[in-house]
């Protein structure tokens, strides 16, 4: 099914700001950047770049996921802050709600990814082509029917806590792309939120360690 971009009014949080990176809380529903068309074009760089014009893109959130996200004020910078992506220096740390609950508390989802490109944007495990693609889980609760994570990509794929997540047999809640409907219906939205962020700063060298509070509860 194929749903008409409303973005949410509210511009996301300030959550810091300094001469060479600005950190926001995005909302979900928002786009990092711009998708195809014009009735795509508000997302939350465009919104950043009218109070900061120099704001340019680091990483990215999909669009019904919420959280911390990172952008660079110079090109200095994001070509610095983009480095500590690429060599995993960056710790990114989620908040999921999945359904049922998971034989272990906590452990390695290793399993390689790529684009399903009849069914894009979706994505899905090859264990001969896919890119190599780790995920380690931890529940911290559980109620009748879902269970709290906090999820640490390994990796940086597309939908890869998404994806990982449903190959687990524990779907997020309120996943349109890849719960079943039981699980997608309980929610109102995507229950995965992006709840801690550190990384270098590109200037000063300092540890720079960002936390946004869950915006969702457990059903």
């Amino acid at each position: 099914m194929v749903h008409k971009y409303v973005p949410p009014p509210d511009d996301p949080e300030i959550v810091h700001t300094d001469d060479w990176l600005i950190v926001i809380d995005k909302p979900s529903g928002l786009l990092s950047v711009p998708g195809r068309g014009p009735e795509k074009a508000d997302c939350a760089i465009t919104r950043i770049q009218k109070a900061w014009p120099d704001a340019l893109t680091v990483h990215r959130l999909d669009m019904s996921t919420s959280g911390l996200l990172l952008f660079a004020r110079s090109k200095d910078a994001q070509r610095e802050l983009s480095r500590q992506f690429e060599a995993g220096r960056v710790e990114k740390t989620y908040i999921a709600d999945v359904w049922g609950r998971p034989d272990s508390q906590h452990g390695l989802v290793d399993l390689p990814l790529i684009t399903d490109w009849p069914n894009r944007p979706r994505q899905k495990v090859d264990r001969e082509i896919g890119k190599p693609s780790q995920t380690r889980y931890l529940i911290s609760q559980s109620s009748a029917v879902a269970s709290r994570m906090s999820l640490t990509p390994l990796t940086g794929r597309s939908h890869q806590l998404r994806v990982h997540m449903a190959e687990l047999g524990h779907p997020i809640l309120g996943d349109e792309l890849y719960a079943h409907d039981e699980a997608e219906r309980i929610a109102t939205r995507l229950h995965l939120h992006a709840a801690e962020l550190a990384f270098t700063h590109p200037q000063s060298g300092s540890p720079m360690r960002f936390q946004s509070p869950c915006p969702f509860n457990l059903p």
